[in-house]
């Protein structure tokens, strides 16, 4: 698969105001999209119910004025978009794959790392963040309240 980020979407003020979120839905409840085709003919598509909560989710984060990609799991990203991903440099993301901490392969001289690979990653750094931020406040906690 070519590395590529699918396409960014977003609404215009004037489509969000016009457009109202999907209600949740319940157990039991199906969602269908009606097609008016611009012959005049009408079809009716029966969306399953996991693609039904992609689709509640697509358009929530819509409707809050936020851009939206659809990305397949195993796509394929370059460093450049991996570190987009990941909030950090091009250089870095190279480092992380050298290290072993991002599994890639190579397509010719170029590298490629599954997204389900560079959100795993994320999801890590992420939690060592919050445990450095953590030990932060409790640090400045003591010294605050014993003068440490």
């Amino acid at each position: 698969m070519a590395s590529q980020i699918v396409h960014f979407a977003g609404l215009s003020d004037r489509d969000r105001e016009a457009a109202s979120p999907l209600p949740k839905l319940a157990a039991g409840d199906r969602m269908e999209l009606h097609v008016r085709h611009e012959g005049g003919t009408e079809q009716t598509l029966k969306i399953p119910p996991t693609a039904a909560a992609a689709v509640e989710a697509l358009l929530a984060h819509m409707l809050r004025g936020e851009r939206v990609a659809v990305l397949a799991a195993d796509q394929e990203l370059s460093p450049t978009e991996a570190s987009a991903v990941l909030g950090i440099s091009r250089p870095l993301v190279v480092l992380r794959m050298d290290r072993g901490d991002l599994p890639f392969r190579y397509v010719g001289k170029h590298r490629r790392a599954l997204l389900k690979d560079v959100l795993a990653l994320k999801f890590r750094l992420d939690g060592r963040q919050a445990a450095m931020d953590s030990l932060a406040e409790d640090t400045e906690d003591l010294v605050e309240t014993h003068g440490l």
